[in-house]
Parts: structure tokens; C-alpha cells; sequence
């Protein structure tokens, strides 16, 4: 399956999800020794969204999942779900649903038993039991499989059989941890469709980590970006693709090129070039981010640009890459590597080698602050 990050963008506005709060997070904070796994976080979920936490190894996103499941404690700062403290509440108590990356399937029960588990720990009637077990294998369309063992099925089915078992007593939060990180690709993008259309038939709120910025854009109704155990930002996927707040997020979501240099009155100076900018910062140190579809390839003599892109610096083509629909062009230029992403219908003829130049309207570049202007 491709990803088509345009159409993944709006995949989820307009969603029903309501206002209202299910989970808030209050100067949250983790310590273990001297080092701060967690710093202060805040956040308000939403009843009923599908909320992801994207970030790259050791940035906090599992650490805060793991303070909601009650796997460990905070060091600081308060949780409360639908208004109750959970701090004092051991794991079993609050009540929520978890899947993990491994399955943590029972092996030596069938997938009906391991499915009812959780219901025989709540002393359900075992009428309810069995209509409630019937109704999440439907769901996660492994009715047929009820009489197997987990030996016995694949990978994405003993997956599926996690989800049964953590959704069967309908928890208000399902937290889930990378649980697709195991499976091959093309697996884990079916599984990520199958998620979607769970949480629409569940209505519940899902809570999903993850550091594949892919599988955020397609599955969530917001994403909180982690970085060195902080939130940089949160926002849905066209939020922070279209609308970074930060250097870190605007890399970190999508293709980006970037152009650092000194900002003032409107225009970015860098190695002799001046560009022009839109934007305030308070600070001279800048960078222009930069997304491939919003850069134009011309020729270097400064023609077969659009009026827009007043913007123009020369480069080379240093590889080509066919994507089917699309062609992307990586130009080494003086200010750096520039992605450019184009339609094969409307490409240009060029070839590696070619002298040519890479152009853009100032509108569509985002003026962020250099947080780190020592960085070639």
C-alpha cells in the first residue's frame, strides 16, 4: 500500500470525536535517578479520538503510556481519568485496555478462552461472556478462529486476537504500545486500515505509540510529537505537516528541506543569497523548512519557473527516483539538498548531472527558529 500524504492529511478531519475529556495529564514527570525521562507534560485526550504519540526511541512516548497503564509511577504530576485520580490505582484497577508489540497470548488456551479471559477475571455470566467474546471476534473478523490455538495462526491474527481480548469489556481508554511493529509491511498497513475501522465501530478512545510517522498520519485523529521527553506539539496530521512549530517536527513529520541563515525584515541571508521569508521570530537565528511538493524544478538560467517562486537557488541534479505517479529530484545546491517532488505527467525531461535550479514561492516555506544555528 502507498501512502498518499495529501489524502492521509485530511483522512480524519471532521471526525466525531468529542470535546469532551476522558484522560488529562498534569505536570507529568519521570525520574529515574538523576536522569528525567519525562518532563512536565500536560494533555488533555479526547473522548472518543484516536491519539498517537510519535517520537523517535527514548523520547518519552512509551514512558508517558506506561504512567497511564499504571506500569510505573510518576515522579510528579497528577492523571485523572474522567475526573478520578489514577495515581493510588494499581494497574488491574484502572480498568483500561493494552495491547502490546508481543502478543502475550496464552498459549495453551484456545483463542475463544483467551479472548474470555479478562471477562471470567470480572466475574461475568458466562451467557455474557460467551455473547460478548462472539461480538469481538466478529469484530476483528476471526469468528472462525475461536477453536484454535495461537500456534496456529499468523502473526497479524495473533494480533488481532490481543485486540479482542483488550477491547471484549469495553475499556473507556485502549492503550496500545508499537503493536504492529513486529509484522511486515504489508501486513502492518492492512492491520492499521483494520485499526481505523475498529475505532469508528467502538466509539472508544485509543491511545497508540508509535515512531513510524506514517502509520500517525494514517491512523490518528491527533498527534502528540515526543522529543527528549517533552511534547514539542500536537495537532492533527495537517497541523504539523503544514504548520510546524518547531525545527524538530517540521524534519520529523514528512520530507522537508532546509535553509538556515539570519532573519531580518522579512528576508533570510545565507552564504551571499537572500530570500525572501513570511513570518516573525524573535530570534536572527532562522531556518526555512521547506516540503518537496511546494519546491518547482527549472532551468538554471532562472526560467521555467511559476511567477510565485521568487525564491531561486542554482543546483545539480544528483539522483532521480521514479515513484510510480511521482518523481522526486535530489538537487545539491549550495544552501544544501533540496527534495523536490513532482507528477510524472507534468516532469520535465532532466537527468543526473544537470545544471538546474530550485525555486519557491515564500509563502509556502515555513520560518521557524534555528534551535541549534551551530549545525551545518
Amino acid at each position: 500500500m502507498s501512502i498518499n500524504l495529501d489524502s492521509n492529511l485530511d483522512a480524519h478531519e471532521g471526525a466525531a470525536v468529542s470535546d469532551s475529556t476522558i484522560l488529562n495529564l498534569s505536570g507529568l514527570t519521570k525520574r529515574y535517578g538523576d536522569a528525567v525521562a519525562l518532563h512536565h507534560i500536560d494533555l488533555d485526550v479526547k473522548k472518543g479520538e484516536f491519539l498517537t504519540f510519535l517520537g523517535p526511541s527514548g523520547s518519552g512516548k512509551t514512558t508517558t503510556l506506561n504512567l497511564i497503564a499504571g506500569f510505573i509511577e510518576p515522579s510528579e504530576g497528577t492523571m485523572l481519568l474522567q475526573g478520578q485520580p489514577l495515581e493510588k490505582l494499581k494497574a488491574h484497577e484502572r480498568n483500561l485496555g493494552v495491547v502490546f508489540q508481543h502478543y502475550a497470548l496464552f498459549p495453551h488456551l484456545t483463542v475463544r478462552d483467551n479472548v474470555e479471559y479478562p471477562l471470567k477475571q470480572r466475574k461475568m455470566s458466562k451467557e455474557d461472556r460467551r455473547t460478548a467474546v462472539d461480538a469481538a471476534l466478529e469484530m476483528v473478523r476471526l469468528g472462525d478462529y475461536a477453536d484454535r490455538y495461537p500456534r496456529q495462526l499468523s502473526g497479524g491474527q495473533q494480533q488481532r486476537v490481543a485486540l479482542a481480548r483488550a477491547v471484549v469489556y469495553r475499556p473507556p481508554i485502549l492503550l496500545m504500545d508499537e503493536p504492529l511493529g513486529a509484522l511486515d509491511k504489508k501486513l502492518r498497513e492492512w492491520l492499521q486500515l483494520e485499526l481505523r475501522r475498529i475505532h469508528r465501530e467502538l466509539g472508544s478512545t485509543f491511545i497508540y505509540v508509535t515512531h513510524d510517522q506514517e502509520e500517525a498520519l494514517v491512523l490518528s485523529d491527533r498527534i502528540a510529537v515526543f522529543n527528549e521527553g517533552r511534547i514539542e506539539q500536537i495537532g492533527t496530521a495537517r497541523d504539523l505537516y503544514d504548520r510546524p512549530e518547531t525545527l524538530f517536527v517540521g524534519r520529523f513529520i514528512g520530507e522537508s528541506s532546509v535553509v538556515k541563515g539570519n532573519f531580518a525584515n522579512g528576508v533570510v541571508t545565507t552564504k551571499g543569497h537572500q530570500l525572501a521569508a513570511q513570518g516573525t521570530l524573535e530570534t536572527p537565528d532562522a531556518a526555512l523548512l521547506i516540503r518537496p511538493e511546494k519546491l518547482e524544478l527549472g532551468q538554471a538560467d532562472g526560467t521555467g519557473f511559476s511567477d510565485r517562486a521568487v525564491n531561486r537557488v542554482p543546483g545539480v541534479i544528483e539522483d532521480i527516483f521514479y515513484l510510480g505517479p511521482v518523481l522526486k529530484y535530489a538537487v545539491h545546491t549550495e544552501l544544501g539538498e533540496f527534495v523536490v517532488r513532482v507528477r510524472a505527467a507534468e516532469a520535465a525531461h532532466a537527468e543526473i548531472g544537470d545544471q538546474v535550479a530550485v525555486g519557491w514561492d515564500p509563502a509556502d516555506a515555513v520560518l521557524l527558529e534555528d534551535t541549534d544555528p551551530l549545525e551545518n
